[in-house]
């Protein structure tokens, strides 16, 4: 006998796309065997999992046959125009939202941007700003552990050996930060928590107290594109093509501006100490963005399109 999940994405996929709506008898010779042989248990069975299909919103139709030689038989299918999606008509605002959830949970995805098509949130008269990558990082349990009993933990860095109070976790446009006491540096660091090499571990005995006041979200900038920076914050030109030109400075602001040229376009310069946030800042611009300088960025940027690509 068939497995019950199989039989019904069968019998689903089967009343979708007959042509004409099925009696038990018509769906069970059309399912092969997935039914009990005798009448009583195979009309129990059909039920059940029609009960189920409708359970999870699935409109099944039914309607008995009126005359001739199967009169009072009951004929099953289903209503595709209640079934499948249709558009949504998104406006503008909606349709952002979507863009945002996309970018938070799956950048860069092929398949994630042709659904954004196919809603008809593919491209708008704005970008949305930034976009991140949502983490599933092992070291997360440990470090909140650690946070909640006030225990020193260690663990690699940039090839560093690091001892640290954990003060607090943040969660920043979809990168996890520890933010606490160094006691190499003798200072409060922040490190960004997909970039630890290796296990972390809780150094025993070792119990600190947080400072008085202390909040995890003044440890890092508003603007993702903006972490990374130690003094001077990096920037990077863009041009952005007339079309969206008005777009790039509403968010970035006037000060942003560096030149407008007689088309349209502007040059604008945007902070990418963050790189993967700086690109998905660029990437939600499609066509209406080009690097002009540093090199390496620009460099950076076509390296990974060609890879995406490839």
């Amino acid at each position: 006998m068939t497995d019950r999940v199989e039989r019904l994405t069968n019998l689903l996929a089967l009343l979708l796309e007959t042509r004409e709506p099925l009696s038990l008898v018509q769906i069970a010779g059309q399912m092969e065997s997935q039914y009990p042989d005798g009448q009583s248990a195979r009309r129990a069975a059909f039920e059940r999992d029609k009960a189920a299909l409708r359970d999870i919103g699935v409109p099944i139709e039914q309607e008995i046959v009126p005359g001739g030689e199967y009169a009072g038989q009951t004929r099953y299918w289903i209503d595709r125009g209640r079934y499948e999606l249709r558009g949504l008509e998104l406006d503008d605002d909606e349709a952002r939202a979507l863009q945002v959830a996309m970018a938070a949970t799956r950048p860069g995805s092929t398949s994630g941007q042709e659904a954004l098509w196919k809603l008809g949130a593919g491209a708008l008269d704005r970008s949305a700003a930034i976009s991140a990558v949502l983490p599933d990082l092992p070291e997360l349990p440990v470090l909140r552990e650690a946070v909640a009993q006030r225990v020193a933990v260690t663990f690699g860095y940039r090839d560093v050996a690091r001892e640290v109070d954990p003060w607090g976790l943040l969660l920043r446009d979809g990168f996890w930060y520890l933010v606490g006491f160094d006691h190499a540096r003798g200072e409060r660091r922040t490190y960004r928590i997909d970039r630890i090499e290796g296990e972390v571990s809780m150094i025993a005995g070792r119990t600190f107290e947080r400072p008085d006041g202390f909040d995890p979200r003044d440890a890092l900038p508003a603007d993702p594109k903006q972490i990374g920076a130690v003094d001077e914050v990096p920037t990077a030109r863009v041009r952005i093509d007339a079309p969206r030109a008005a777009a790039a400075e509403a968010d970035l602001g006037e000060a942003r501006v560096a030149i407008r040229h007689p088309d349209g376009a502007i040059d604008v310069d945007v902070p990418c100490a963050n790189l993967p946030a700086f690109r998905s800042w660029l990437i939600g611009f499609l066509e209406h963005a080009e690097v002009i300088e540093p090199a390496d960025v620009r460099d950076h940027v076509i390296a990974w399109l060609e890879s995406v690509a490839s």
